[in-house]
């Protein structure tokens, strides 16, 4: 049986309203005994019965929100019990709840229709019409475990989305925070290296451009999108540090539309597709390289590429698998956050590779 819920708890109920279980309670039981009554009045009405029933009908209408009460607590404690032992506490709860019951209906038979053809006269009497009275209770007790056990399952649900997005976002923030070991070791090897080459002027504003990007991925929330354009202002403190290793070496190209670069993405989404093609395409070679940034809107998607002219990888599978940390990440970031939504392609241009991903368009809120 699943876990019981706090009786001042709140809870979904249909539709997505949320109210405490006491207010939802009172409502349905209130209500329940008050169609009872209706049902019960337009029935004397259609059967034109004698003077006096209409108040046997209140008092059987009111008595049973009285009388009825006590299973709310009863059943809180069989709420945990086997399902055999829920079955048989309903059914004796139920009966003995229709005897008082019916002693209230039947002693306002007597008070209220005394020109009644039969009177009361054994003690046993006053209990008639419990079995109908059985199903009535029996009815009551079904609604109530019906309504519990669905807002026992509905808060199921919520635990179990909450869960799922707690864990989705730990994934993302691990995957987000990965890049910077992968961006921070490479940086510092390249460092390492100016300083071998007595460049130490340089390598003192390698550091100090380092700090300033270190200081932005730490401000930025790795759940928080942001837009292409803030993308490309990160870049580009990226790449002025790159700049300072590579000099005119290091060759880069924009083209965005206006549009697109309104558009909403992922933090630090472009930083390790560049790093990729730094280390793959301009590093190795005397004369360095040209890498090419562009972004487009086209219907509902943003269209973003990240084109470099180096030699490319030998195979196709070895574009993704090969290419280290950067471009596995980002791949798996954006499943995680889009899942069937997104396109993303890693392909051999020759030369060069090309890197092509689609993404829902998401246009920024104006401020």
């Amino acid at each position: 049986m699943p876990p019981a819920v706090a009786p001042g708890a709140v809870v979904p109920v249909l539709g997505g309203l949320r109210i405490s279980r006491n207010t939802l309670f009172w409502g349905l039981h209130v209500a329940g005994w008050f169609a009872y009554g209706c049902v019960q009045y337009l029935g004397a009405l259609i059967y034109e019965k004698e003077a006096g029933y209409q108040l046997v009908i209140l008092s059987a209408a009111i008595s049973g929100v009285i009388v009825s009460l006590p299973l709310r607590y009863i059943y809180r404690v069989l709420w945990r019990k086997s399902p055999r032992a829920i079955l048989l506490g309903i059914l004796v709860t139920s009966y003995l709840t229709a005897l008082v019951w019916r002693l209230c209906v039947n002693l306002a038979y007597d008070v209220f229709m005394p020109q009644m053809d039969w009177k009361m006269v054994h003690w046993y009497q006053f209990f008639s019409g419990a079995n109908q009275g059985t199903y009535l209770m029996v009815c009551w007790s079904a609604f109530y475990f019906g309504i519990k056990y669905y807002e026992t399952l509905q808060l199921q649900r919520e635990a179990t989305l909450r869960s799922a997005a707690l864990a989705q976002e730990a994934q993302l923030r691990m995957l987000r925070y990965q890049l910077n070991p992968h961006f921070l070791f490479n940086t510092l090897n390249a460092i390492s290296t100016l300083i071998l080459d007595n460049q130490n002027r340089t390598a003192n504003q390698a550091v100090t451009r380092l700090s300033e990007f270190l200081r932005y991925t730490l401000d930025q929330d790795p759940m928080k999108k942001v837009t292409v354009r803030q993308e490309l202002d990160a870049l580009n403190m990226y790449l002025s540090t790159e700049q300072l290793r590579f000099n005119d070496r290091l060759r880069i190209e924009f083209a965005f539309e206006e549009a697109a670069l309104a558009a909403l993405v992922p933090s630090l989404l472009l930083q390790p597709l560049i790093e990729n093609a730094v280390k793959y395409a301009v590093s190795p070679r005397e004369g360095g390289g040209t890498i090419r940034v562009e972004g487009r809107v086209r219907g509902a998607m943003l269209e973003l590429t990240v084109a470099d002219d180096g030699p490319g990888a030998k195979t196709a599978s070895a574009l993704i698998e090969g290419r280290g940390v950067g471009l596995r990440n980002t791949r798996e970031r954006l499943l995680v956050l889009y899942g069937d939504t997104h396109r993303f392609a890693a392909i051999n241009a020759h030369p060069g590779v090309r890197i092509e991903i689609a993404l829902p368009f998401e246009k920024a809120p104006q401020p």
